[in-house]
């Protein structure tokens, strides 16, 4: 099992289907919300939707870190195959 935090994601980018979602998920919101940013003036709604999207992205963030913990204490599913 790696060690290396890094290794980890990446292992799982590459192995774990719902960590890859959510991944791909979290830089969807994080380009949109950087678009949001670059504006000179946001509407309200568009206020709002930057501050709902902030609050999805660390949703999906504390997912991503629970799948992380759970394979590095060793927890990890079933259905995952391990690795040589």
């Amino acid at each position: 099992m790696p060690t290396d935090f890094e290794e980890l994601k990446q292992r799982l980018l590459q192995t774990d289907d719902e960590f890859r979602q959510l991944a791909t998920q979290h830089h969807d919101l994080d380009e949109r919300i950087h678009n949001l940013a670059a504006r000179s003036y946001l509407s309200e709604p568009e206020q709002l939707e930057e501050v709902t999207l902030k609050k999805r992205k660390l949703q999906l963030k504390d997912q991503m870190e629970s799948i992380l913990r759970r394979h590095r204490t060793g927890a990890e599913p079933a259905h995952a195959a391990p690795r040589p």
